[in-house]
């Protein structure tokens, strides 16, 4: 048995709805079968849905930004509309439909949760492999020695009375 939509798929399903788009068409956006979108939008929500607590930092894209980039692929508009659209830089645009599969395979869900794998903790550290850690302690040594012997702090600058 298929886990539940959430609260997030179920909205964009039912906001997809409203601007035009065919069961088939919002189907894959949110991630099941154009007779699931059928429920859904006939069936506002009656059921419980779990809530995906997720939420963006500051200046990320949301899961609204996400569909607004969807929406203006389907419409044919370039990056630079879409972007100019969202308030956001032409590139995050380009680079966020380029990490979902390019313009036929983008879509907002799955590039939504995408994010939310990537903005998860614990992550593994930069210098969890060993030999890295101490080659770059030793550089860090080095870097310091001679940092403080051109400032005159180091045992050479003192002169010996």
């Amino acid at each position: 048995m298929r886990p539940h939509l959430t609260v997030e798929q179920r909205q964009l399903a039912v906001r997809l709805k409203a601007r035009g788009l065919s069961l088939r068409e919002i189907g894959p956006q949110v991630g099941c079968s154009h007779q699931g979108v059928a429920l859904i939008v006939r069936h506002a929500s009656r059921r419980p849905v779990r809530r995906d607590g997720w939420v963006p930092g500051p200046g990320r894209l949301t899961l609204a930004d996400r569909e607004e980039i969807t929406l203006g692929l389907h419409a044919g508009e370039s990056f630079t509309v879409i972007a100019a659209r969202l308030g956001k830089a032409t590139s995050t645009v380009s680079r966020e439909v380029a990490a979902g599969g390019g313009r036929a395979q983008y879509r907002a869900w799955r590039a939504h949760q995408r994010a939310r794998e990537q903005a998860r903790r614990p992550k593994t550290p930069k210098l969890a492999c060993p030999r890295l850690a101490v080659q770059v302690a030793l550089w860090l040594e080095e870097w310091w020695h001679l940092s403080r012997s051109r400032a005159g702090c180091g045992p050479s600058s003192q002169a010996i009375p």
